[in-house]
C-alpha cells in the first residue's frame, strides 16, 4: 500500500499538536488516527465514516 496522505481536522486545536487526522487509500478505505498516537489507525468503509461524521456533527453520539 502506498503511504497515506493524512489531513488534519479543521476542528483540531491550533495551539497543540494533538489532533484528529483522516486519510483515504487507493481502494477508498477511510482511515482515522489521533496525532499523538499515529500507530493506532482505525480503517472503515466510506459509508460508515460518513455516518460517523454525520453523528458527530449533529451531537448524536452524546447521550441525552
Amino acid at each position: 500500500m502506498a503511504q497515506l496522505h493524512w489531513r488534519k481536522s479543521s476542528f483540531s486545536e491550533g495551539h497543540t499538536e494533538a489532533c484528529v487526522e483522516v486519510a483515504v487509500d487507493e481502494a477508498g478505505t477511510s482511515h482515522l488516527r489521533e496525532s499523538d498516537d499515529p500507530a493506532r489507525v482505525i480503517a472503515t468503509t466510506p459509508a460508515a465514516f460518513r455516518a460517523f461524521v454525520r453523528a458527530v456533527r449533529t451531537d448524536a453520539l452524546i447521550g441525552g
